[in-house]
């Protein structure tokens, strides 16, 4: 194993191909981060019944990401193509980073009100569970390089945008009675706002190393992405629906404090 890897993954300069690849997925990645739900998480405008509608119908999402990437890393086999050997030792890497997010994400939404119970039995409808079965599926039938651009970037790319912002307002619902902040509630925004940052970054150059010089892997790449932030957004829309309902009976959290 290559000991230098295990501290870093070098993030090269993009050449001509990456850099119109990451450019023309911006405005994709920014109607996740940018969507009214999480504008309106962000600045204290849901209803509890909105937020715990989210953090409850998301969570096997989290759940299940280290399955998604374990997926993934079955495909790692073939050490004699470029970027395979690197893909490999990342994934093994961030699996287990992935598992520890989970427990965060439990403690979130405990602050929220919501029991282990609640969200261990959890059957999201067809709106909220699409992402899921379209990461199974990508991560069980395309390749390596589609894996990686479905899940850790388009899915990670966008989570780091909008968590940012959300931790910046998470306060906002502090004073609510039957909202509880504290460090432990919000590890799992801190860790996606911050150091969890470079994760679609690495996930990038993974990509640039597998499909180099495979004009088909780059589409294929591309196309993962979009489709998995096309599931993304209809989550989110969902997620909006449910919030515009729930005003009809309750104030939003910065009002009812």
């Amino acid at each position: 194993m290559n000991a230098k890897y295990e501290d870093e993954l070098e993030i090269t300069p993009h050449n001509e191909w990456s850099q119109k690849f990451w450019d023309d997925l911006i405005p994709f990645k920014d109607r996740i981060s940018q969507h009214p739900f999480f504008l309106n998480m962000a600045s204290g405008q849901l209803t509890l019944t909105s937020f715990r509608y989210a953090l409850l119908n998301f969570y096997p999402l989290v759940a299940h990401f280290p399955s998604y990437m374990s997926l993934a890393l079955a495909k790692a086999t073939n050490f004699a193509d470029p970027g395979v050997t690197e893909s490999r030792n990342w994934l093994i890497q961030n699996i287990k980073v992935e598992e520890r997010h989970l427990n965060w994400y439990r403690d979130w939404a405990a602050g929220f009100g919501l029991t282990v119970e609640e969200l261990d039995s959890v059957k999201p409808n067809p709106a909220m569970n699409g992402v899921n079965h379209f990461l199974w599926s990508n991560n069980t039938r395309g390749n390596l390089a589609q894996a990686l651009a479905a899940t850790n970037l388009a899915i990670e790319w966008a989570t780091g945008d909008w968590s940012s912002h959300v931790y910046e307002g998470i306060q906002t619902y502090a004073d609510h009675p039957e909202i509880h902040i504290n460090k432990r509630t919000i590890a799992w925004l801190r860790a996606h706002a911050h150091y969890d940052d470079i994760h679609p970054y690495e996930a990038m150059e993974l990509i640039k190393r597998l499909a180099n010089h495979d004009v088909k892997m780059q589409q294929q790449a591309f196309e993962a992405v979009k489709e998995g932030l096309a599931y993304y957004e209809l989550a989110l829309d969902e997620c909006q629906r449910v919030h515009e309902l729930s005003l009809k009976q309750d104030k939003p959290v910065a009002e009812s404090a």
